[in-house]
C-alpha cells in the first residue's frame, strides 16, 4: 500500500501550480497599475497643459504625467515581486514610465504564457526618454566635455572681467559654463567677462557657454549698525530690522539692520520666522511695528554670529508677495540677452512668472533667440509648483532647472532638502528636464584649499545631475581639477539613480 505521505504529496498542488497562479496575480497587478498610471496620467497631464495641448508639450511632459501618477501609489510590495524573478523592480523607470510597464507586462505574460494587452516596446522607444533627456541637455547647456557626461560651471569673480588669462585657466581645466550673477559688478564687466568666456573657448577649440543669474527681488542685508563692533548674536539675542533709514545702533539691541526691500519689513507678524545667510542663524519676530521688526535667535552656531552687508534674508513663513522680475531685472535683461546663452530665474514660483519672463524677453527684442532658461527653486512654492513650471516652460526655449540647495535648505528646512533634492532630481528626470545641482559644492576646497568628508560625499553626489556648480573662491581652479575628476569616475559607477519607491507626498 501506498505511504500516506505519497498522497499528501499526490494531492498537494505542486510547486509549479502555485507559482503559475501567482505570475497570474502579478500579471493582473502590473495590468492594473498600468491602467491607472494611464487613466490618472491623462488627468493630471490636463491639468498640467491647462487645456490638454499635450502634443505643443512634447513627450516629456506626458512622461511627467504618468510618474507623477504613478508615484501616488506605493509599489515596494510590488517590486519585491517582480525583483526575485529577475525582472524590473521599477525602480529605474523616470524617464519611461509606460514603456518599463509594457516591458514588463511583455516579459510577465511570456512566463504566465497570456497574451499582454499593449505591444513591447522597441529598444528604441524604451530608451527614448534617456535621448530626450541628453539632447535637452546638449541644447542648453552645449556638449560636454568628451571624457565625462555632467557639465561643470563656475562662477566667475570681478578679476574675471579683467584677466582673460584667468577665465582660460579655469576653462583649460575642465569649466564648462561660465555663469555670471548680475546682482554683481555692472554690465560693462559682464560683458568682458563674457568676451573672455568666448576667446577662451575659441583658444581650447570648443565652445564654452554662459549663463547669467539675474537678482530678482533678493532679500538682503544692505546696511548695519552695531552698538558694540565685537557684539555677536547667540541664542536669545534679539536684533532689530529696520525698513528705511540709516539703521541706528541701540543699546538694547547689538544690531539693527537695514533690509534690501523696505516692504517685506512691514509684512512681518510676530511669530515669523526670520533666517539669515542661508540658514546658519535662525529667529523669530517678537516684535512687529510699522517699519521694523524685533528678532529674537532661536538657533545659531555655538560662537554665536555678527550681522553683517550682503547676506541674505529668508523669510518662509511671509507672505512675499513680490514680483518675481524686479525693475533692475528688466533693465539687465538687454544685456542678458545680448551676451548669454542663458538665463537664470531666481525667485520663480509659478507657471505664471514664466509668462512675465517671456515678456519681458520680448520686450527687449529677444524672441527671435534660442535663449535658454534656468529656473531657479528655491522656495516651497516653487517645489509645489515644478511640474507646472516645467508644463509651461518645455517646449518654448532650452530648459533647466537649478535645485538652489541654499535658499531651499533655509525655506523648508535643513532636515527636508536631502530628500527634496531627491526628489527634484526624479521629477526632472521623468520631464526630461535638465538639472543644476547648486550651492556651496566643495565649499571647503575652493575656500581653503582643502575638502571635507562630507562634501566630498556631496559632490559625488551631484554626479547624478547633468551640471554641477561651483562657486567662485581663491581655490576654484583646483575644486574644478578634482570635480571633474570625481565626475569621470562617478560616470563609470552610477547614471542617476535605483531606489526604492515609496509614495510620493509633495505633487
Amino acid at each position: 500500500m501506498p505511504d500516506a505521505s505519497d498522497d499528501a504529496t499526490t494531492n498537494a498542488p505542486s510547486v509549479g501550480v502555485r507559482d503559475h497562479d501567482d505570475l497570474h496575480q502579478l500579471f493582473a497587478a502590473v495590468c492594473n497599475l498600468r491602467q491607472a498610471v494611464e487613466h490618472d496620467g491623462q488627468a493630471i497631464l490636463r491639468d498640467l497643459v491647462a487645456g490638454g495641448e499635450a502634443a505643443a508639450q512634447g513627450q516629456g511632459v506626458q512622461n511627467l504625467a504618468s510618474y507623477i501618477a504613478l508615484r501616488r501609489h506605493d509599489i515596494r510590495s510590488l517590486q519585491r515581486r517582480l525583483m526575485w524573478r529577475g525582472l524590473s523592480s521599477l525602480g529605474r523607470l523616470e524617464s519611461r514610465v509606460l514603456p518599463t510597464l509594457d516591458a514588463v507586462l511583455a516579459a510577465l505574460a511570456a512566463l504566465s504564457g497570456q497574451v499582454s494587452p499593449v505591444p513591447a516596446p522597441s529598444e528604441e522607444m524604451f530608451f527614448a526618454g534617456e535621448a530626450a533627456l541628453h539632447d535637452a541637455t546638449d541644447r542648453l547647456f552645449g556638449m560636454p566635455s568628451p571624457h565625462r557626461r555632467g557639465r561643470i560651471m563656475v562662477t566667475l569673480p570681478s578679476e574675471a572681467a579683467i584677466d582673460p588669462d584667468y577665465v582660460l585657466d579655469l576653462a583649460r581645466r575642465g569649466m564648462d559654463i561660465a555663469r555670471i550673477n548680475c546682482a554683481h559688478d555692472d554690465r560693462e564687466a559682464w560683458s568682458r567677462m563674457a568676451d573672455h568666456v568666448h576667446w577662451a573657448g575659441e583658444a581650447l577649440g570648443r565652445r564654452l557657454t554662459v549663463l547669467m543669474d539675474i537678482a530678482g527681488p533678493k532679500i538682503r542685508i544692505e546696511a548695519v549698525a552695531a552698538d558694540n563692533p565685537k557684539a555677536r548674536l547667540h541664542v536669545g539675542s534679539r536684533f532689530r530690522l529696520v525698513a528705511a533709514g540709516s539703521p541706528e545702533p541701540s543699546p538694547d539691541l547689538p544690531f539693527t539692520a537695514l533690509v534690501s526691500l523696505p516692504e517685506l519689513v512691514t509684512r512681518l507678524s510676530v511669530g515669523d520666522r526670520v533666517l539669515y545667510n542661508d540658514g546658519k542663524l535662525e529667529g523669530v519676530v517678537d516684535e512687529a511695528a510699522d517699519g521694523e521688526a524685533i528678532v529674537r535667535v532661536t538657533r545659531v552656531k555655538a560662537a554665536g554670529a555678527r550681522l553683517k552687508p550682503e547676506k541674505g534674508l529668508n523669510l518662509p513663513d511671509t507672505a512675499l508677495g513680490l514680483s518675481s522680475i524686479t525693475d533692475k531685472d528688466e533693465a539687465d535683461l538687454g544685456t542678458v540677452i545680448r551676451i548669454a546663452d542663458m538665463v537664470g530665474y531666481s525667485f520663480v514660483a509659478q507657471a505664471a512668472d514664466i509668462d512675465l519672463l517671456d515678456a519681458a524677453v520680448q520686450k527687449h527684442g529677444g524672441e527671435g533667440r534660442p535663449l535658454g532658461l534656468v529656473a531657479k527653486i528655491e522656495r516651497p512654492d516653487a517645489v509645489r509648483n515644478l511640474p507646472a513650471l516645467i508644463a509651461r516652460s518645455v517646449g518654448r526655449r532650452p530648459f533647466g532647472v537649478m535645485i538652489a540647495r541654499g535658499d531651499l535648505a533655509a525655506e523648508i528646512g535643513f532636515e527636508r532638502l536631502a530628500e527634496m533634492q531627491e526628489e527634484i532630481l526624479w521629477i526632472c528626470e521623468a520631464a526630461h528636464v535638465p538639472v543644476i545641482w547648486a550651492t556651496q559644492v566643495l565649499e571647503d576646497l575652493v575656500k581653503d584649499g582643502t575638502p571635507s568628508r562630507g562634501e566630498m560625499t556631496d559632490a559625488a553626489m551631484a554626479a547624478r545631475a547633468e551640471c554641477v556648480m561651483l562657486n567662485k573662491g581663491p581655490e576654484v581652479g583646483a575644486a574644478i581639477d578634482l570635480l571633474d575628476r570625481l565626475l569621470v569616475r562617478m560616470d563609470a559607477h552610477l547614471v542617476k539613480k535605483t531606489a526604492m519607491l515609496r509614495a510620493l507626498s509633495s505633487w
